[in-house]
């Protein structure tokens, strides 16, 4: 009885330090990325690049995604109000499946961005390694990032640690609640991971 009892105990500490750390973790992201983020075009100041970040072109019905559609509107934006004079599209490219190739395409034939000023990046796999390879590979330090809100936080949180000059324009977000929830939710514990991954040095796959 009494080992499951320290059983019991070990588990109740456990979720509460689980708690406790997704709390703080959160925190942190939100207090390192405070007023560096933007909804209004008027109000953001210019820089010289904006990173968009890579999200797939289709839903798996085939339909256009808005979360995609979103962000190359925002990009667009900024750069038809004069706040960025390159953009970097970045996200995977694979066998017959290519995220920078479809953004760009959307901005040039869709928002009339000029082709010239547009920078394929095929390997931004995920969020960290699109900021990275901004930054070292792009030489890209003073930079607008560009996708919905929930998912600019960890964005600027990688940016910020990075010694990057960033700043985040939050492409409008899709107004179906079970979207809107579940990304909130999801974003809660991968904004966790990336506290944990920073602290303990490790790069995220």
């Amino acid at each position: 009885m009494r080992i499951l009892k320290n059983i019991y105990k070990l588990f109740v500490s456990s979720i509460e330090l689980g708690v406790l750390l997704i709390i703080l973790a959160n925190a942190w992201v939100f207090a390192l990325t405070n007023g560096r983020t933007y909804t209004k075009i008027s109000k953001i100041p210019p820089r010289e690049i904006a990173l968009v970040l890579g999200t797939s072109p289709k839903m798996r019905s085939g339909v256009s995604n808005p979360y995609f559609t979103k962000r190359m509107d925002a990009a667009a934006l900024l750069y038809h109000h004069g706040k960025i004079k390159k953009i970097i599209v970045s996200g995977e490219k694979s066998k017959g499946y290519n995220e920078p190739g479809a953004m760009k395409n959307y901005l040039v034939y869709e928002e009339g961005v000029p082709e010239e000023i547009i920078i394929e990046d095929p390997k931004g796999f995920n969020t960290y390694k699109s900021i990275l390879r901004c930054k070292n590979v792009y030489k890209g330090k003073h930079v607008i990032i560009v996708s919905q809100g929930f998912h600019n936080l960890r964005a600027l949180f990688f940016a910020r640690n990075n010694n990057m000059n960033a700043l985040g324009f939050d492409a409008q977000d899709v107004n179906k609640p079970e979207s809107y929830y579940r990304n909130q939710f999801r974003e809660v514990f991968a904004r966790t991971a990336a506290v944990v991954y920073y602290i303990l040095g490790i790069s995220p796959d």
